[in-house]
């Protein structure tokens, strides 16, 4: 098996792990947060923290070649169920029918403050 290691310029060094990995034409993204390039979490409140979630997946898949478009399942990790609604607002901010599967879980997440948490799988396009 082939696997092609995806790495942006500017992808902050907050844990031990590679922020995409490519194999067969799927893009396997790993699990993004609300942090800027210096690593350090964006404001408080929800939207913003989501935005920012999807903003770095979104510079994850284009450094592997691909774009939100081609997401075809994400899993969500949220902190307080009645984050629900803003995350969805947020979703569709990024994505648009047809949309990905998707999960969302209600879990607690390893970080002060952190709320969401979100990764995908992608299919390059030939």
């Amino acid at each position: 098996m082939n696997r092609e290691h995806i790495a942006p310029a500017g992808t902050p060094a907050v844990a031990p792990y590679t922020p995409a990995i490519a194999v067969n034409g799927l893009v396997f993204v790993a699990g993004q947060i609300s942090v800027d390039a210096d690593g350090e979490m964006v404001a408080d409140d929800f939207a913003s923290q989501a935005r920012r979630t999807f903003s770095n997946m979104a510079s994850v898949l284009a450094a592997a070649g691909c774009t939100m478009a081609d997401v075809v399942s994400c899993t969500t990790y949220l902190t307080n169920a009645e984050d629900f609604d803003a995350f969805n607002a947020v979703y569709q901010e990024f994505f648009s029918a047809p949309f990905p599967t998707r999960a969302t879980i209600l879990a607690r997440l390893v970080g002060s403050g952190l709320r969401i948490e979100s990764t995908c799988i992608a299919a390059r396009r030939s």
